[in-house]
């Protein structure tokens, strides 16, 4: 069984980001510029936003962080996003998911410029992404895509089961892994499944994004699958100094014993999410450049 190391994989691509940021300030002047907008002091928001600070600070580029109170109406909100869409120095922009409930998500990604949406949440770049146009595509599917790449496994002609159909996951990333260029035959579970078991027994490729513990165990895997756990869940841990640990989606103990291939939570998906961010600023700055 090989673990997925998806901190090594985000070192690589890393180091390659930070060189085409180091190229283009040479050859253009121009120094891809992301800006990060949280509401509220959510500590999970804050650690994430954090890291992307972090991340921006490693690879050279610029970086602009802007914290509003749990207070800030969506009106505010919307215009601080539209601000950033006229700031030449911005080549991505980021709304730290969740706000506050008073304001609307979709108010909120559908007022971000299509060409500095780096995250690929917009409607145009989903649209663009589910017919093959070119498009930022959406930061934690692309990332998984590159994870089961260096896996080793050729993806095209595979059977591939994702359970899971979010916005932000579940459904781009069965769109990604159907496209000409991968080519795989992708089977999409839900909560409306019956016996999800039945599709995965089958699946050369497993990715597994319900949000729950244990939604996959062994005994509902091929031998030999690549399983991609995307699920980040705090169950309470009395032996661990915090009071809790943090597991995936799948049960990595049985798992393991019959994947060929698997990511570890954390360690996996995680470092990938921030890594494709920087991706798609950098390339959003080499569009401007051009």
């Amino acid at each position: 069984m090989k673990l997925i190391d998806g901190k090594e994989l985000a070192h690589s691509l890393r180091g390659e980001i930070a060189a085409g940021v180091a190229g283009l300030k040479a050859e253009k002047g121009v120094t891809p510029g992301l800006a990060v907008i949280l509401v509220g002091d959510n500590p999970a928001s804050v650690s994430y936003v954090t890291a992307k600070k972090r991340a921006c600070a490693e690879a050279g580029m610029l970086s602009r962080e802007i914290r509003l109170p749990a207070e800030t109406t969506e009106e505010e909100l919307v215009a601080r996003v539209k601000e950033l869409n006229a700031d030449p120095e911005i080549h991505g922009i980021l709304v730290q998911l969740p706000v506050p409930k008073h304001i609307r998500d979709k108010a909120v990604i559908d007022a971000i410029a299509p060409e500095k949406d780096v995250d690929g949440f917009t409607p145009i770049n989903v649209g663009k992404m589910m017919i093959g146009d070119e498009c930022f595509l959406p930061c934690t599917p692309h990332g998984i895509i590159k994870l089961i790449e260096f896996s080793g496994m050729d993806i095209r002609g595979k059977h591939a089961v994702v359970i899971g159909r979010s916005n932000i996951v579940g459904k781009p990333v069965a769109a990604l892994l159907a496209r000409k260029e991968t080519n795989a035959t992708v089977t999409l579970c839900h909560t409306g499944t019956p016996d999800v078991g039945h599709f995965t027994r089958d699946a050369d490729i497993v990715v597994v994004a319900a949000g729950r513990p244990n939604t996959l165990t062994g005994d509902m895997l091929k031998d030999g699958a690549v399983v991609i756990d995307v699920g980040v869940n705090r169950i309470p841990d009395e032996t661990n100094p915090k009071g809790f640990r943090l597991v995936g989606d799948a049960d990595f103990e049985s798992c393991s014993k019959v994947a060929g291939a698997i990511t570890p939570v954390p360690g996996g998906v995680g470092p990938m999410t921030i890594t494709m961010l920087l991706w798609n600023t950098l390339e959003s700055a080499r569009r401007v450049a051009k």
